[in-house]
């Protein structure tokens, strides 16, 4: 397609949503919610809980709040008080704001743990799978075993088509990890661009494996107390890829973290993940670990810049307007969107994803669609928000754009920017640059 078309694409939907006893339950919801008002972050009621992750229980009794995803219930935030464990959605801040705010603490000063299991994972294998994917991929993924790559999966325009994370286990074993609602769209737009002669295939194992994030100042202590794996930088540095133990589970670890801290993904085999928990927590004790939530994730990924699918990167977008040019291997013999970059590169930035901080610590909460204004001038809209611990106001993502020249620093520090939200304008300072930790120590365990 040549515009994105992802609301009315059929690969936004998994094989389970078929089903017709699911269907006739939440077809009877949603139709009844067409004129109601369409509330930020409202959560659909119906045929719940479908898709759990081994640690459902656990995280329930422990005062979970979950949201659902591609039939997923993801633990959104962690309240006491049973009479306030719901949702909330609406234009304000959600009561449960404190403790969302405690999370990100725990986040950045200390540690967090967050149960990620619902992240798509796709394993390609074959002979022929190192050149398959670079083909498919605008970064060089010839990364020696035991590395990972995030990079970008683009179409011929040189957009996004999706951005994953691949990591090599063996020299012909690659597994792609991916969002959670995008599982099903990338399966078969890979599947689609293997040539017949190629020798390796695809498959879906997002279940066969759950995912903990360990992620936060001390979690390279925690994981040591449960692990004899060699953790320091030498032997484990950024981006690497190591099986481990933990406890008395095997599984394999990722020096990588979405929270902009020192971290660890572990995918560990489904029937260990829990003990794989329980090892975790006990081995935090003392040392400030405590669970928490996608809108802990959420609000630490934007404070920190990081971009979503779907959100900051879409297939009208590319990769040097993201601010991500780094994640492409121009000198790659080819890839799929490669001339279109190449002419790209070369032209002047006049559309590009910002950082924007409100300035006052009371400013209204933005979710998303709201516009930003330069001087008065409307220059582009927020695309991402939440309100950030380490800040402490409101922080956000946007996508910018100057019809009449080059969109730089300089521009930006020459304007005077706000948003708008109802009606009410607050002020707001834009940078190309993150708000938290910009020159990227923090993960690499240097902060």
């Amino acid at each position: 397609p040549s515009i994105d078309l992802w609301p009315v694409d059929i690969r936004r939907f998994a094989a389970f949503q078929g089903n017709g006893a699911w269907l006739k339950d939440r077809v009877t919801e949603v139709l009844g919610l067409h004129y109601a008002m369409p509330w930020p972050n409202r959560e659909l009621e119906t045929a719940r809980p479908l898709r759990r992750s081994a640690l459902y229980d656990r995280l329930l009794a422990k005062g979970a709040v979950f949201g659902s995803k591609m039939g997923w219930e993801r633990p959104l935030v962690f309240v006491a008080d049973p009479a306030r464990r719901d949702p909330a959605h609406g234009y304000g801040a959600p009561h449960w704001l404190p403790e969302c705010l405690a999370e990100q603490r725990a986040a950045r000063e200390a540690a967090a743990l967050f149960d990620l299991t619902s992240f798509g994972k796709l394993l390609l294998k074959g002979r022929d799978a190192e050149n398959v994917l670079q083909r498919l991929c605008c970064n060089d993924v010839a990364a020696p075993v035991g590395g990972s790559v995030y990079t970008g999966l683009l179409n011929e325009r040189g957009g996004y088509e999706s951005d994953v994370t691949v990591l090599r286990l063996a020299e012909e074993s690659f597994l792609l990890v991916t969002g959670t609602s995008q599982v099903t769209r990338d399966l078969d737009w890979i599947e689609r661009r293997i040539p017949e002669t190629a020798r390796c295939a695809v498959v879906d194992v997002t279940a066969a494996y759950g995912v903990l994030a360990l992620a936060g100042p001390l979690s390279r202590t925690i994981l040591a107390k449960v692990s004899d794996a060699a953790l320091d930088d030498e032997a484990f540095p950024y981006a690497a890829v190591r099986e481990i133990g933990v406890g008395h589970a095997t599984g394999i670890a990722v020096r990588r973290s979405y929270t902009g801290e020192l971290g660890y993904e572990l995918f560990v085999s489904t029937e260990m993940v829990a003990h794989v928990y329980d090892a975790l927590m006990t081995a935090g004790e003392g040392l400030g670990l405590r669970d928490a939530g996608y809108a802990a994730l959420e609000a630490l990924r934007v404070e920190k810049g990081y971009r979503a699918w779907g959100r900051e990167l879409t297939p009208d977008g590319d990769p040097y307007m993201a601010g991500l040019g780094f994640a492409v291997a121009g000198g790659k013999a080819d890839f799929i969107g490669k001339a279109a970059l190449a002419a790209r590169r070369a032209a002047p930035r006049a559309r590009r994803i910002v950082s924007l901080v409100a300035t006052a610590a009371d400013a209204p909460l933005a979710h998303g669609g709201e516009l930003v204004l330069r001087d008065g001038v409307v220059v582009g809209e927020i695309t991402s928000a939440a309100i950030a611990a380490a800040t402490g106001r409101l922080v956000a993502l946007a996508e910018l754009y100057r019809a009449d020249g080059v969109l730089d620093e300089n521009w930006l520090a020459t304007g005077r920017f706000t948003y708008e939200v109802a009606g009410v304008s607050a002020a707001a300072t834009v940078s190309l640059k993150p708000p938290y930790d910009p020159r990227g120590q923090r993960v690499r365990g240097a902060g």
